[in-house]
C-alpha cells in the first residue's frame, strides 16, 4: 500500500501549476448593461468630438491666423510658425499621456477623462480671447504657442483614456465596432470645425476673418465644452477596471491572490515592464496618424499654398470627404469584428503605400473632381487604420495598466510623427520643391506600418488581458462557460481569478479535484 502511494503522489508532483487551470463560472462573466454601455459611449464620443473640433478649427484657420500673429513676415513664414505651433500641441502630449495615464490607472477613467475634457475646452475658448500682434507685438505668438502647449497636455490624456474606457466597457465580439465610434465622432468633430470656418469665410470675408471672425470657433467652445462635460459626469467607471481595484484591494489582505501583471505601475515600470507592446503600438500609431493629419490637418494648407486654391475652397473640398469617411469607420470596424483586427489594419497599409502617388497626381492635375478623388484615395487608409486603432492597441495591455501604457504609445507617436506630420511635408515641399514628397513620406511610414502588424497579436473576440470575457447576455456566458476549454479565444492565463488555485499535493487531493466544480486539468 505504502508504494503504490508514494507512487501516486510522485505522479501528482509531475502535474505541473500551469496545467491546472481555474474554471470558469457564468459569475465571472461580465454581462454588459446595455444603458450603461449606451452613457458611456456617448459620454466619451463627446470629448473625442470636442478634441477634432479645435484640430479642425485651427488647421483651417492657419492661412488666416498668421497675419494675426506675425503679420511683419512672410506668408511662407507664417505658415511655417502656425504649423510649427500646431506640432508644439504635440509635444506636450507624452508628457499629458504619462500623467493622465499613470493617475487614470490609479484614480479611475471616468473622473481622468472628465479632467482632460475640463482643461481641453477651457484651453481652446482662450485661444478665442488671445491678443494679436497688434495689442502685444511679438508677446501674442508666444502666448498662442503657451495655450497650445496646455491644450496639447490635456489632450494627451483624451485618447488613450477613451479607447481604453469604451473597450473595457464593450462585449468582446463587438468592440471594433463600438470602439470605432469614437474615431467617427473625432472626424465629424473635425468636419464640423471645418464647416464652422468655411461658412464664416464666406459670409464675412477675408477681411473680417483676420481682423476677428476667427475668434468665433475657438469662443464657440466654450458652451460645447460644458455641455461635453455634462455628458461625462454622468458616465460610470468600466466594469472592468472595476473589478482590477478589487483585485488591488485583495492583494492587501493576502499577496498571493494576484499577479504582477493586476498591479498598477509608474511610468518606467510600465515602459520596462510592456516595452514590446508600447514600440509595436507606436509604430501602428505613427502610420495611422501620419496619413490622418495630413488628410485632416495638412490637406487644406496644401491646397491653398501649393495647388493655388482660395482658403475657403481648400477647407470645402475636403469637408464631404471628411463626413463620408467618418460615415465609414464604423463599418470597418465591425469588419474587423468579423474577420480580425490584422486583417483590417493590413488593408490600411498596403492602400496607403498603393494609393499615395495616385492621390497626389489626381490633386495635382488641379481640377475639382480630380482633387476630390485624390482626398478620397488618401481617406481610404485612414478608414481602415483608425477604425481599429481604438479597439487593437488597448488589448496590448493589461487592465491595471493598460491607460498608461496607451498614454506612453499613443502619444510619444503622435508627438513625433502625427502631429508633426503637416511640419514635416511642408518642410520637404519647400526644401524640395518636389510637390510629391508627401506622397513619398505617407508610404515609407506606412511600408514600417505594415511590417509591424506581423508581430501583432489577435484580439478580435477575445477577452482583453487582465480581463474577464464580456458578453451581451447570460445565455451568451453560459454558452461560453460551457465550452470554454474548447474555445480557442479564451486564455485563462490573462484572466484575474479572485484566488490562485494550488496543485494537489496528494493521491488523496486527485480524486477530489475530479469533482471539484471550481477547477479541470487543463487539456495538453
Amino acid at each position: 500500500m505504502s508504494n503504490s502511494i508514494n507512487g501516486a503522489d510522485r505522479a501528482v508532483k509531475k502535474i505541473k501549476k500551469p496545467l491546472l487551470r481555474r474554471r470558469l463560472k457564468v459569475s465571472d462573466v461580465n454581462v454588459v448593461d446595455r444603458p450603461v454601455l449606451k452613457k458611456a459611449l456617448g459620454g466619451t464620443i463627446v470629448g473625442n468630438t470636442m478634441e477634432w473640433y479645435d484640430v479642425g478649427v485651427f488647421g483651417y484657420l492657419i492661412t488666416t491666423m498668421g497675419p494675426v500673429f506675425l503679420p511683419e513676415a512672410d506668408p511662407t513664414v507664417q505658415t511655417l510658425f502656425l504649423l510649427g505651433t500646431f506640432a508644439a500641441t504635440f509635444i506636450a502630449r507624452p508628457l499629458g499621456g504619462v500623467f493622465f495615464g499613470w493617475l487614470g490607472d490609479k484614480l479611475g477613467r471616468q473622473r481622468v477623462l472628465a479632467m482632460t475634457l475640463m482643461l481641453m475646452a477651457a484651453s481652446t475658448f482662450v485661444v478665442g480671447i488671445l491678443p494679436g500682434y497688434a495689442q502685444l507685438g511679438i508677446w501674442a505668438a508666444v502666448l498662442l504657442v503657451l495655450t497650445k502647449l496646455v491644450q496639447g497636455f490635456s489632450t494627451g490624456g483624451e485618447y488613450a483614456g477613451a479607447t481604453t474606457f469604451v473597450s473595457e466597457h464593450a462585449p468582446d465580439k463587438k468592440r471594433g465596432f463600438l470602439a470605432s465610434f469614437l474615431d467617427m465622432g473625432s472626424y465629424l468633430g473635425f468636419a464640423i470645425g471645418a464647416a464652422l470656418v468655411s461658412i464664416l469665410q464666406v459670409t464675412l470675408g477675408q477681411a473680417a476673418m483676420e481682423e476677428w471672425g476667427w475668434r468665433l470657433p475657438f469662443l464657440l467652445a466654450g458652451p460645447l465644452g460644458l455641455i461635453a462635460i455634462y455628458f461625462r459626469m454622468k458616465i460610470e467607471e468600466s466594469p472592468a477596471f472595476q473589478a482590477s481595484l478589487d483585485a488591488q484591494e485583495a492583494a492587501l489582505k493576502d499577496p498571493n491572490t494576484i499577479d504582477d501583471d493586476s498591479i498598477p505601475k509608474g511610468p518606467l515600470a510600465i515602459f520596462k515592464n510592456y516595452w514590446r507592446g508600447i514600440v509595436l503600438a507606436m509604430i501602428l500609431v505613427a502610420a495611422a496618424n501620419t496619413v490622418g493629419y495630413a488628410l485632416t490637418s495638412y490637406m487644406p494648407t496644401y491646397l491653398t499654398t501649393t495647388m493655388g486654391y482660395d482658403p475657403v475652397h481648400g477647407t470645402l473640398l475636403t469637408i464631404p470627404i471628411l463626413v463620408i469617411m467618418a460615415c465609414c469607420i464604423p463599418l470597418t470596424g465591425r469588419l474587423s469584428d468579423k474577420i480580425g483586427r490584422r486583417p483590417v489594419l493590413w488593408m490600411g497599409s498596403i492602400s496607403a503605400v498603393v494609393l499615395s502617388i495616385p492621390a497626389f497626381l489626381l490633386i495635382g492635375a488641379g481640377s475639382i473632381w480630380t482633387t476630390l478623388l485624390g482626398l478620397a484615395l488618401i481617406a481610404m487608409p485612414v478608414t481602415f487604420y483608425v477604425a481599429n486603432l481604438a479597439s487593437a492597441l488597448p488589448a496590448l495591455f493589461p487592465t491595471a495598466s493598460r491607460y498608461g501604457a496607451m498614454g506612453i504609445a499613443y502619444n510619444f507617436a503622435v508627438a513625433i510623427f502625427g502631429g508633426t506630420a503637416p511640419f514635416i511635408i511642408d518642410a520637404l515641399i519647400v526644401g524640395t520643391g518636389n510637390d510629391m514628397m508627401p506622397a513619398y513620406y505617407l508610404m515609407a511610414t506606412s511600408f514600417i506600418g505594415g511590417i509591424s502588424i506581423f508581430w501583432l497579436k489577435e484580439s478580435a473576440n477575445r477577452p482583453l488581458p487582465g480581463s474577464m470575457p464580456s458578453v451581451e447576455s447570460v445565455e451568451e456566458a453560459q454558452e461560453l462557460v460551457d465550452g470554454q476549454f474548447e474555445n480557442p479565444l479564451l486564455d485563462h492565463d490573462e484572466m484575474p481569478f479572485d484566488a490562485t488555485f494550488e496543485p494537489p499535493t496528494s493521491s488523496m487531493d486527485l480524486s477530489a479535484l475530479k469533482t471539484d466544480p471550481e477547477h479541470e486539468p487543463a487539456k495538453v
